[in-house]
């Protein structure tokens, strides 16, 4: 998943149908979100060609630095003072705007606009991720506050009408079309966030979005402080499990064992734990992360945003959210989502009867399955049917070759190299710094914290850091995940998911490099509608399924050989069958969270019950009984940061099908389509519509037949 930077970068999503209350850290959760979510559940130019020089706090916090975006900031309070410092200019540049006389140029106006959002997107976006990854929690906190400060400016901005008059002003006659385009979507958005509402209405509007930041901030900062876990008697309990798993977990003085409810616990017990009891108390306490006190807060979002919704115009806040995406409305999205029901209809009902077979082997008489079996027994399967057993993949995915593969595959595909900068200033000892350059020029800037730790980020998310602008300063984003590893003599094997979530991630991240090298920061980076970010990241996804790309990096951890191409083989013949999950049961399960994430918003607040809408769509979806007295929405992240638009991982996906069908299947590391990708679809970032984008590279506007084929296809 990628976050969305706080005041990101264009009105688009610094307030309206997007992410109103333009806030950073509010997508949490896992890229792929099967995965992470269904229970248990997610034109390249540069600057200087050497590693960018080490500045002071003044010149980190000035517009257009180059510097690593963390120097000079080893304290709150220093963080805080060179925020502020941005802010202020923000107010400044705002004034010398508005106070333009004559003609308005671009150079007059359109520029001092793009500058006030360049700082605002710094303080957003760095504030965000800092409140969800450093380890002081003075630190955190001080990032909170910004984020309210740079948030409430936001607003601000999208609110005032002399602003809004001056770009209605701008004379366009010798603009380009980027320029020409930039413009028309701002002057939409300010529309969309109610500037031409009366004052007594924007008062209401900005009461309600300052509230809304802080709202979002709580739902966040429950679910990144939870740390629920599960309790075992002894090492017993852990049967089926991997070795080197068990090895990791100790048993304490008394002979317990602690099993947290984060990624790298959660996955293995839900897959492989042989125990139904570790599986269900797994899946109970997983699914009741941030309960109960989330669930107020989940409410009082839902309030606000249709208060919100209602003051600028519309009847709900799906309607609100909807206005500006590729999807076009609330109807529009929720008859995507009966399609997708109805094309996953009768592969659902095979996969369920495969599963429940296959039970009934072990468990006679069996009459159905229970959600903490959903990994459980595809595994089995997968392993019996498919001659693949999962965990004979881990040995050859230890997490420092998966990272190289990652940046090994991504440089061959796309002409870019990276180097490790090893004094750069970061956050947590764990972090780790690295630049992108392209023919020996610097084109971007990226961090990787991959593991957990407390008070961390608890999911897989990029997070943008600052926007390039070509000539003035490059892209910085961040990768925070939860993979295995990170600590001595732990080689970190992870799992297939694991791979696939790093590539995703590293998928969004591309875009945030590729694309930040424009003429205007509200161009900048990933500025697409947002149920088009997903598809790129779900695209690059693929490769991690080929087997001559897998063998370029996976080797085991302790002889070096490299991972058996008949092991990779079985892997994909698997894969035709689901890759955690069945993918017909996959789909239904993404449905019921696309539908949540819709019916909370689709109506009065009145009319909404989070747990009456979850057991309802589990009903309507899912094969699965629904498990009473659980309340898996109050660590839902999206419901926040995507609100009513988790219907985006499938819409995304079924363009990411059909942008991979471009590509030839027996040669995924020829580099010749990949940089026509590349310049097509993510070098543009938000610089054309995102429906354009895919049609510039297809040759066509998007279709559905690649997804269908996709979900209808089974292993020989």
């Amino acid at each position: 998943m990628r976050t969305l930077p706080l005041i990101v970068l264009s009105l688009a999503l610094l307030v309206p149908a997007g992410v109103p209350q333009a806030r950073a850290a509010a997508l949490t959760h896992k890229p792929r979100p099967a995965a992470a979510q269904a229970a248990p559940a997610g034109g390249s130019k540069a600057m200087a060609a050497k590693p960018a020089p080490r500045r002071g706090a003044a010149a980190a916090s000035a517009a257009g630095s180059d510097a690593p975006f963390w120097t000079g900031h080893p304290s709150a309070a220093s963080f805080e003072k060179s925020n502020d410092q941005r802010l202020a200019r923000v107010r400044q540049l705002v004034a010398r705007l508005t106070a333009v006389p004559g003609k308005r140029t671009p150079e007059n106006t359109l520029r001092p606009y793009d500058d006030i959002l360049l700082e605002l997107d710094a303080v957003g976006s760095q504030a965000g991720l800092m409140e969800n990854v450093h380890p002081d929690s003075a630190v955190r906190s001080t990032a909170e506050r910004l984020t309210q400060k740079a948030a409430a400016l936001g607003t601000e901005l999208s609110l005032n009408r002399k602003v809004y008059d001056a770009l209605t002003a701008l004379d366009l006659g010798g603009a380009d079309e980027e320029t020409r385009y930039y413009v028309q979507r701002e002057l939409r958005d300010f529309r969309l966030a109610g500037v031409d509402k009366d004052e007594q209405t924007r008062e209401k509007i900005k009461a309600l979005r300052d509230e809304l930041v802080k709202t979002g901030q709580e739902f966040d900062r429950n679910i990144r402080s939870d740390e629920s876990s599960v309790v075992v008697d002894n090492a017993v309990d852990l049967e089926g499990l991997p070795e080197d798993f068990i090895a990791r977990h100790k048993p304490d003085a008394s002979g317990k064992i602690v099993l947290s409810t984060e990624y790298p616990d959660l996955f293995p017990v839900m897959t492989y734990a042989k125990k139904e009891d570790l599986r269900k108390r797994m899946y109970i306490a997983y699914s009741n992360k941030a309960y109960p006190q989330n669930m107020a807060v989940l409410d009082s979002l839902i309030a606000k945003r249709h208060r919100l919704a209602n003051l600028l115009g519309f009847p709900n806040w799906a309607s609100y959210f909807t206005a500006d995406k590729m999807v076009g409305s609330s109807d529009k999205a929720s008859e995507f989502i009966d399609q997708i029901v109805q094309a996953s209809a009768e592969r659902a009902r095979t996969d369920w009867e495969v599963l429940l077979a296959r039970k009934r082997k072990d468990v006679p008489g069996a009459t159905g399955l229970d959600i903490w079996d959903r990994f459980y027994w595809p595994e089995l399967i997968r392993k019996e049917q498919y001659n693949f057993d999962a965990q004979q993949m881990r040995p050859y995915l230890p997490y420092d070759r998966v990272k190289q593969g990652v940046l090994d595959v991504t440089s061959r595909m796309f002409g870019v190299t990276y180097q490790q900068v090893k004094d750069a200033p970061v956050w947590h000892p764990a972090v780790e710094c690295y630049e992108m350059y392209e023919g020996g020029k610097r084109v971007g800037r990226f961090y990787l914290d991959m593991h957990p730790r407390p008070d961390k980020f608890s999911h897989a998310a990029q997070f943008d850091i600052r926007t390039g602008v070509e000539g003035r300063q490059i892209p910085e984003a961040a990768l925070i995940c939860n993979l295995p590893g990170g600590d001595p003599g732990d080689p970190g094997l992870c799992e297939m998911n694991d791979v696939v979530t790093f590539f995703h991630e590293f998928g969004h991240l591309l875009h945030n490099q590729f694309a930040g090298h424009h003429r205007w920061v509200g161009i900048g980076g990933i500025r697409t509608e947002h149920d088009f970010v997903e598809a790129p990241s779900q695209m690059l996804e693929e490769w991690m399924h080929d087997p001559a790309v897998l063998q370029t990096f996976a080797r085991h951890y302790q002889t070096g050989q490299p991972i058996p191409a008949e092991l990779v083989q079985q892997m994909r013949r698997a894969q035709d069958f689901g890759e955690l999950d069945p993918k017909g049961l996959d789909v239904r399960r993404q449905m019921v969270l696309a539908g949540l994430s819709l019916a909370i918003y689709d109506r009065d607040p009145s009319q909404v019950n989070t747990d009456s809408l979850i057991r309802e769509l589990n009903e309507k979806y899912f094969p699965y009984p629904y498990v009473p007295g659980t309340h898996f929405q109050c660590a839902f992240g999206h419901l926040d940061g995507y609100s009513a638009g988790y219907y985006t991982y499938m819409w995304s996906k079924v363009i990411a099908k059909d942008l991979f069908s471009q590509f030839d299947k027996s040669n995924l590391l020829d580099p010749t389509v990949a940089r026509r990708y590349r310049d097509a679809v993510l070098a543009p970032g938000g610089s054309v519509p995102a429906a354009k984008l895919v049609e510039n590279f297809l040759g066509r506007p998007f279709s559905f037949a690649a997804y269908q084929a996709w979900l209808n296809q089974r292993a020989n």
